[in-house]
């Protein structure tokens, strides 16, 4: 479930930053909202990756890697969000900024728990997919 909620927020926020936000921002600030709609879909494709392998194959790094990849959107994706829609309204955070780096270094756990358990579990079957 948390799949499809993930990439139906990321569609309904890359057409509401398409459409609603290109007014209201500096070019700077529309490229941070674009870029977290990108890394939301990216990594709920790979959250995806790791529920199918993790039927066929059981691997708790999976779950891991699954985990890791929806705090990531949480923490980047969400944070970015947060500072475009906040400057949209006329609001500073400057807060929020520190949060972004701590979401891409579980974007990058993510990664490696999922490539550790293409290592130790059965490669056929997860490369397979």
């Amino acid at each position: 479930m948390a799949i499809a909620i993930s990439g139906f927020i990321a569609v309904a926020l890359g057409a509401f930053g398409a459409h609603g936000l290109r007014a209201l921002l500096e070019e700077r600030t529309l490229h941070a909202f674009e870029t977290a709609v990108e890394y939301q879909f990216f990594h709920t494709f790979a959250m995806a990756l790791c529920l199918m392998a993790g039927k066929l194959d059981g691997n708790p790094l999976l779950k891991r890697a699954y985990f890791a990849f929806g705090i990531g959107i949480i923490l980047f994706s969400g944070s970015l969000y947060a500072i475009a829609l906040l400057k949209a309204w006329h609001v500073e955070a400057p807060w929020l900024g520190p949060i972004t780096p701590f979401g891409g270094l579980m974007f990058l756990a993510g990664w490696v728990y999922l490539g550790m358990a293409c290592y130790k579990g059965d490669r056929a079957q997860i490369s397979g997919l």
